[in-house]
């Protein structure tokens, strides 16, 4: 019995050793874009922007965080207050097709949204694998939850009369109270990078979500970005990012942008 229990150990261990020799694991990759700005005097303005990636792979999976904030102050006034955090999980099955799972959670301080939550699963495909031209095109199928932002209304025509404790019937500001909205949803998202030289890199991302039986409920997203490399290590950058709502609140804009100088750092 124990020469069989012992057999059993040693053919085990050599199977799991076998295993994660074959299991190819990659170092952490890391991507950061920083950016700040402020000014004193006549105008006192702080701008400050973070864009961070962190990849992981073992084998077929790989695993990827990636966070993208904007703050802004002008004379002590908040102006931008903004987040994005996503994860997603890959599983390669060949060498351009893999299965995707996303988890995003984004808030915005000045949008219609207090925050919006989404997850699913769907694939991602390498499209264009050359030297100097990449394209990754991704699909997701989502369940979604958008909490409406709570909006106070001080004109006229948006107010409402209360009779008691209020017996001259004057008008008071009303205020509307958000809805937290679920729904079915899907996200298509396209990534393209081009080396331009070999230390210029061009970069654009195109990314859409929406609701599936509304289709007039939609949010799209792009980012422009140029980077020169200085070194290994780090790079200096510009970027220009657009969020665009389709059906905002009646006192925001649909489009929201930014447009950054950055320096990156690639480890």
């Amino acid at each position: 019995m124990k020469k069989i229990l012992l057999s059993t150990v040693l053919i085990a261990t050599a199977a799991l050793t076998s295993h994660a020799e074959d299991m190819k694991v990659t170092p952490l990759k890391t991507h950061t874009e920083l950016g700040y700005i402020e000014t004193n005097g006549n105008t006192k303005t702080k701008t400050f922007n973070l864009d961070a990636t962190a990849k992981k792979a073992w084998g077929k999976h790989k695993g990827k965080i990636n966070f993208d904030g904007q703050y802004a102050e002008d004379s002590g006034t908040e102006t931008k207050n903004k987040y994005l955090l996503e994860l997603n999980y890959n599983y390669a099955f060949t060498d351009r097709l893999a299965f995707d799972y996303l988890v995003g959670y984004k808030v915005d301080k000045f949008s219609s949204y207090d925050y919006q939550f989404y997850t699913g699963p769907g694939a991602e495909y390498k499209a264009l694998v050359m030297k100097k031209h990449k394209l990754t095109v991704s699909g997701n199928i989502l369940y979604s939850v958008d909490q409406e932002a709570d909006t106070n209304y001080a004109d006229a025509a948006k107010t409402i009369v209360i009779p008691y404790p209020n017996p001259d019937n004057t008008p008071v500001v009303a205020v509307t109270y958000g809805q937290k909205n679920d729904y079915a949803a899907y996200r298509l998202k396209g990534v393209y990078d081009y080396q331009i030289t070999k230390t210029l890199k061009f970069n654009q991302e195109l990314s859409i979500r929406g609701q599936l039986n509304d289709l007039q409920n939609y949010f799209g997203y792009s980012k422009t970005s140029l980077n020169s490399k200085i070194s290994d290590i780090f790079s200096a950058g510009i970027s220009y990012k657009a969020d665009y709502v389709n059906q905002p609140a009646t006192d925001k804009e649909h489009t929201d942008t930014t447009l950054t100088v950055n320096l990156i750092m690639d480890y």
